[in-house]
């Protein structure tokens, strides 16, 4: 491209002159002293040629002579970017690397921060549970070192290292815990007996059980916990031997351990027993009434089942006799017989005896009327015991309702943390229920009982009477039938005196 704008160059640049020269006359109206002419042209072209060749050469040659120290800079330029860009990948590689590691050490940061954590909440579990595994007679021992604890797990100005070390010796103090109780430890501290009086003395600690003696040796006896207290409780043994024992123990002079196997549970059971008259106080003012219905309903259950284990009944022989008696139709040996006879039913075969050659039906109606009114006197008082097994059970449940409504009071005062407050209605609540329905069942039972027992003699009376109403009837039936026997046979003389009558009147006539 750069040869042919020379040539295209060198070309133009005799033309320019020519046509200034073709010009100059006309405007001047006078030609130059030596015009060119058109054949000099080519010979002219011709050199300007050449020249712009030889300078085309030699500026080839510049060229030249420049391009090799231009390739050779272009070549090293190359060469140095290329170990650029090598270390380029190289930084490159390098800070992908680090950013990697730089990450992967976050990662792990984040990790042994949530480790840390981790073990910071295990460690504190760990001091509730050792906390709470505690003897009671240990929390004096230790208190001071697990509030220390306390304290540094809730101070914020610790450190993470710091509060881990506080938290860590906690496991050197339940290890060294651990070393002593192998075989028992004996420490000092104090420890309150049955009147709330603080003693300083000896605990010897062996597991689950502890003994305590006082300095003075008064108190001797075994270490417990006692309920809303935190300080422990001494239980004096009663057997001076046990207390010897115990003393001796806590003095390291003896090495008989008195044990108890119930871990102080009986003596917690021992506390809670109580009499019946304070286990029925407890029931509060419903208790009055279930106990008078109570005893009511004892009262006349035993007069009735007195009663009516006092009323006789005659014997099979003496009721075949009157039976006998009465189908003969001799009143007055049934009367007799009936009036040797017990109790109601005998009442009431006496009554059918007397009425006898009577009609039947007031016969019937006479022994019904008799029966009837000993049912209603064996019967007495019977619905009251069933009123009392009905009525007790409802007392129960107003007493469980009172019972509830103060435990509710106590709340709305005292709130549910402490349960001794609650006790009291709950008791009501219970008891109540509790002695309505041992009032209940057994008053439903005797009810029962003596209801049978009354329906059985009533059943009794009302057989024995069908059987004599039964032998009446079977005597008017007899009666009856001799009746129309008798009346049968008595037609027969009448007609014959008759027929004898006509005949003699007939004879009698006059002709």
């Amino acid at each position: 491209m750069t040869t042919i704008a020379s040539l295209l160059l060198a070309f133009a640049a005799p033309l320019a002159p020519a046509a200034q020269s073709a010009d100059a006359p006309a405007a001047g109206q006078a030609a130059p002293a030596a015009e060119k002419t058109f054949a000099d042209v080519p010979s002219d072209a011709q050199r300007r040629l050449e020249e712009s060749l030889a300078e085309l050469a030699k500026l080839r040659e510049t060229m030249a002579s420049e391009k090799i120290p231009l390739a050779r800079r272009i070549t090293e330029l190359e060469g140095k970017l290329v170990d650029e860009r090598g270390k380029l990948q190289s930084v490159n590689r390098i800070l992908d690397t680090r950013t990697l590691d730089l990450s992967n050490l976050r990662t792990q940061i984040k990790a042994r921060q949530e480790e840390t954590g981790y073990l910071s909440t295990l460690l504190g579990e760990y001091l509730r549970n050792f906390e709470s595994g505690l003897h009671i007679t240990e929390l004096q021992r230790y208190r001071k070192d697990v509030s220390g604890v306390r304290l540094a797990m809730e101070n914020e100005t610790l450190s993470e290292a710091e509060l881990f070390a506080v938290q860590a010796g906690v496991l050197d103090l339940s290890l060294a815990r651990l070393e002593e109780a192998l075989g028992g430890t004996r420490f000092a501290g104090s420890a309150a007996d049955a009147e709330g009086i603080m003693s300083e003395g000896t605990f010897v600690l062996l597991g689950p059980a502890a003994v305590f003696r006082s300095n003075d040796g008064a108190k001797v006896g075994t270490a417990e916990q006692r309920l809303g207290s935190l300080e422990p409780a001494v239980i004096v043994f009663e057997d001076p031997k046990v207390s010897e024992a115990a003393a001796q123990l806590a003095a390291a002079t003896g090495s008989d351990f008195p044990l108890d196997p119930t871990l102080g549970n009986a003596h917690k059971l021992a506390e809670t027993e109580e009499t019946l008259l304070e286990h029925i106080a407890k029931g509060g003012p419903v208790m009055y009434p279930i106990l008078g219905m109570a005893g009511l309903a004892l009262l006349v259950a035993l007069y009735k089942w007195l009663r009516m284990s006092l009323i006789f009944s005659p014997s099979r022989k003496r009721v075949r006799e009157l039976l006998a008696a009465v189908a003969k139709g001799d009143k007055a040996a049934a009367t007799a017989v009936a009036a040797r006879m017990p109790g109601p039913q005998g009442r009431m075969l006496r009554a059918g005896a007397e009425h006898l050659g009577e009609p039947r039906e007031l016969v019937e109606e006479v022994m019904f009327e008799t029966v009837l009114a000993s049912k209603h006197r064996i019967n007495a008082l019977l619905p009251f015991i069933a009123i009392c097994a009905a009525a007790a059970p409802l007392l129960g449940l107003l007493g469980t309702v009172t019972g509830i409504m103060n435990t509710f009071k106590l709340i709305t005062v005292f709130g549910t943390g402490d349960v001794k407050t609650l006790s009291g209605g709950i008791s009501e609540a219970l008891i109540t229920t509790e002695y309505g329905l041992i009032v209940a069942i057994p008053s439903l039972l005797l009810h029962a009982y003596l209801s049978r027992k009354a329906k059985g003699i009533v059943d009794r009376m009302e057989a024995t009477a069908i059987r004599f109403v039964n032998e009446v009837a079977k005597f008017e039936s007899h009666a009856a039938a001799k009746a129309a026997a008798s009346v049968e046979r008595k037609p027969e003389p009448v007609l014959a005196a008759a027929g004898a009558a006509g005949e003699g009147g007939g004879a009698g006539k006059p002709a």
